[in-house]
């Protein structure tokens, strides 16, 4: 992976890990790599790896979703009586997706040697009604990556926020994801919610472990129990995935995550996210929090990746 770009990558590397951020490309990560002796290059690839060159976001190994993810349908969303336009911001979507803070270019800080931090101010970004600002915290530990992402509204009037991260994930054949869920918002072939079912359908269902390969999934699930574990028994390990603020952010009411498997390609999403898609639009707007100017709130995730465990091991 070169360095050589117009979007140059900030290297951390510390307890035999590798993280790559590239603020002026979204706030983007290039890579998370771990050291693997006796591997081609050395090292080994959590997440899947940015060719340091195409500016397509969807190419990152992962990037923020603020100050909501997924997207958002009927060109906008009312809020206190009050519609808030909103325009499409990727080629080829209808909607608006992801929020704008991965369109935007971030500044960087090293508050520590183990830690690496990028820092946004985003005032109303492609006229959304959205003013606010917001941190990425980075910090490589034992065994593990913690990420922390938080938002700040610093407009006049409350609005609606949701935080989401989006990362992606190389496959193998017998790549598996497990996570416990109590139900799947369905869709037709638009991407947009239509139905929600504690009845998944076939080779869906996170609480028994799905294939990272088949079929398309491009849902949110609900009921999160927010953790989550990806299986790599070709390379002989488990990443895994804990929201330490589980509890006292509302439990599994209050956490979602989404599955992205395309049925092409080298790599799959598991996406923590604060609010299902089209929360703007469904019922009582699940997960969405309202922000009165200066309040906060955050996502925060522990990543820890270790060896896979013996067959017949949980």
């Amino acid at each position: 992976m070169s360095d050589s770009t117009t979007h140059p990558i900030t290297w951390l590397s510390h307890a035999g890990q590798h993280l790559g951020l590239v603020p002026s490309l979204g706030g983007s990560v290039a890579a998370w790599q771990i050291d693997a002796p006796g591997q081609p290059g050395g090292r080994i690839d959590l997440w899947r790896p940015w060719d340091g060159a195409t500016p397509d976001l969807y190419q990152l190994a992962s990037f923020a979703m603020v100050p909501w993810s997924n997207r958002i349908s009927g060109g906008g969303f009312t809020h206190a009586g009050k519609f808030h336009p909103m325009q499409p911001n990727r080629a080829g979507e209808p909607y608006p997706i992801h929020g704008d803070g991965w369109l935007q270019p971030w500044t960087l800080s090293q508050p520590a040697p183990d830690t690496l931090q990028m820092h946004l101010r985003s005032e109303c970004f492609q006229g959304n009604p959205y003013d606010y600002e917001s941190v990425q915290t980075f910090r490589l530990v034992e065994g593990g990556l913690d990420q922390h992402v938080l938002v700040r509204h610093r407009g006049a009037e409350p609005l609606p926020y949701g935080i989401g991260v989006h990362p992606w994930f190389p496959r193998t054949p017998g790549t598996r994801i497990s996570a416990p869920v109590q139900a799947v918002w369905l869709c037709g072939d638009d991407p947009l919610p239509t139905q929600h079912s504690p009845q998944f359908p076939e080779g869906w269902n996170l609480n028994a472990g799905i294939s990272a390969q088949g079929d398309l999934i491009d849902n949110g699930y609900t009921g999160w129990g927010g953790a989550a574990r990806i299986d790599w028994p070709e390379r002989g390990l488990r990443l895994t995935a804990h929201m330490p603020d589980f509890a006292q952010d509302g439990g599994v009411t209050q956490h979602f995550c989404l599955v992205y498997r395309p049925p092409q390609g080298p790599a799959f999403c598991f996406e923590p996210i604060t609010q299902p898609i089209d929360a703007f639009h469904l019922p009582g707007q699940p997960g969405l929090r309202v922000l009165e100017q200066g309040e906060s709130f955050a996502l925060n995730v522990q990543w820890r990746h270790g060896a896979l465990p013996a067959s017949g091991t949980p």
